[in-house]
């Protein structure tokens, strides 16, 4: 038996490929830095979704209706946004998109894709008093979620480099929440039921939840003062440095690298150069301090770290950062849920019984 399903295959696919050793992602056949920065948010869509919707346009009109069904979730959801804006943040999203029909066909498929973009700045401006600002089904999609969180057009540099993120964290393997997408639609449930199982896992602080807590750690290791001395004492009373470590991959996350490299290019000699500074310093410190207390595991930087700084340059709050990632994530998800109801079978694993037994009457 394998705890935590460690090197089990539970399925063949076609949509991405994690190389823990080498430190890959490839996606569709695409190396990630083919992709980032270089292919827009709906050109890599249409590349996850190929083959898995008969009707799926080119990238020109698949851009068209991406925007039209912004336009149609902001329709659906409005008079549910003030009452939804009452929950926290990523409760708000993930009730929001249990509204959505739980269909199989590509429409399903956009609306879900869309959903967590639209959501997300709409219940933001309301819990901060603003109105929500409906999308421009005309925009580039990042670009609009942008316009719709701030109210007003990003800046081109920007608007690239949150189309960047969504499309580093895209997919990634078999995940917690891709499996737990997988496992749903292998029961040919609907896209949105399956969506909401990924957001589900994707709440757990093992999993997309820790962006958040990463722009907490520089918070205090900024008033401490002394990094090395702040990540000591973390390790010592048994707490995880959020930002490093990752179950798959023994050297560094490709994924960060790309994501810091965008940050370093919004820079410039403002806050976020500021910042960015800083982090490199607590990324150095942090390596070091894991390498002598942790002699025997390589604890490389993971994807979380430098998202946290790109999505606080971008205007996002902590809270709403694992929102941000479903945004890019969902697109995935759809893709997995759909190979697994054409491919795949019911997901049914066994598990092996070590309770006490019954006595037997004789």
């Amino acid at each position: 038996m394998t705890n935590g399903l460690d090197d089990v295959v539970a399925a063949e696919t076609v949509l991405s490929d994690v190389d823990g050793l080498g430190g890959r992602l490839t996606i569709r056949g695409h190396a990630l830095p083919e992709l980032a920065g270089r292919w827009k948010y709906a050109q890599v869509v249409r590349l996850l979704l190929d083959g898995f919707f008969e009707d799926l346009p080119g990238d020109t009109d698949l851009v068209q209706k991406i925007g039209q069904a912004r336009g149609d979730v902001f329709v659906r959801l409005q008079p549910t946004l003030a009452s939804l804006a009452s929950l926290d943040i990523y409760s708000a999203m993930r009730a929001g998109i249990a509204l959505l029909p739980d269909g199989d066909n590509l429409t399903d498929a956009l609306r879900l894709i869309t959903a967590p973009a639209v959501l997300t700045p709409a219940l933001l401006r309301i819990k901060r008093g603003s109105p929500a600002i409906a999308p421009d089904p005309h925009a580039d999609h990042a670009g609009d979620m942008l316009r719709m969180l701030n109210g007003c057009v990003p800046s081109p540099a920007l608007a690239k480099a949150l189309d960047t993120y969504l499309v580093t964290v895209c997919d990634h393997g078999l995940n917690a929440s891709t499996f737990a997408t997988r496992v749903v639609a292998s029961t040919q449930a609907g896209l949105t039921s399956a969506v909401l199982a990924g957001l589900g896992a994707l709440k757990g602080p093992l999993h997309g939840g820790a962006p958040g807590p990463v722009i907490e750690m520089l918070d205090a290791i900024e008033a401490h003062g002394d990094a090395a001395g702040w990540l000591r004492a973390e390790i010592a009373h048994g707490e995880r440095i959020m930002g490093f470590g990752h179950r798959i991959y023994r050297v560094r996350d490709p994924r960060a690298d790309v994501l810091k490299a965008v940050v370093r290019q919004l820079g410039g000699e403002g806050e976020t150069g500021r910042r960015l500074a800083f982090a490199e310093k607590v990324e150095q410190a942090a390596l070091d301090v894991l390498r002598v207390a942790k002699p025997l595991r390589s604890i490389q930087t993971n994807v979380e770290f430098y998202t946290a700084l790109l999505l606080e340059a971008a205007g996002f709050p902590k809270e709403a950062f694992s929102n941000v990632f479903a945004a890019g994530r969902v697109a995935g998800w759809i893709a997995h849920a759909r190979e697994q109801q054409t491919t795949g079978r019911l997901i049914r694993p066994q598990s092996r019984y070590v309770g006490p037994m019954p006595d037997l009457v004789a």
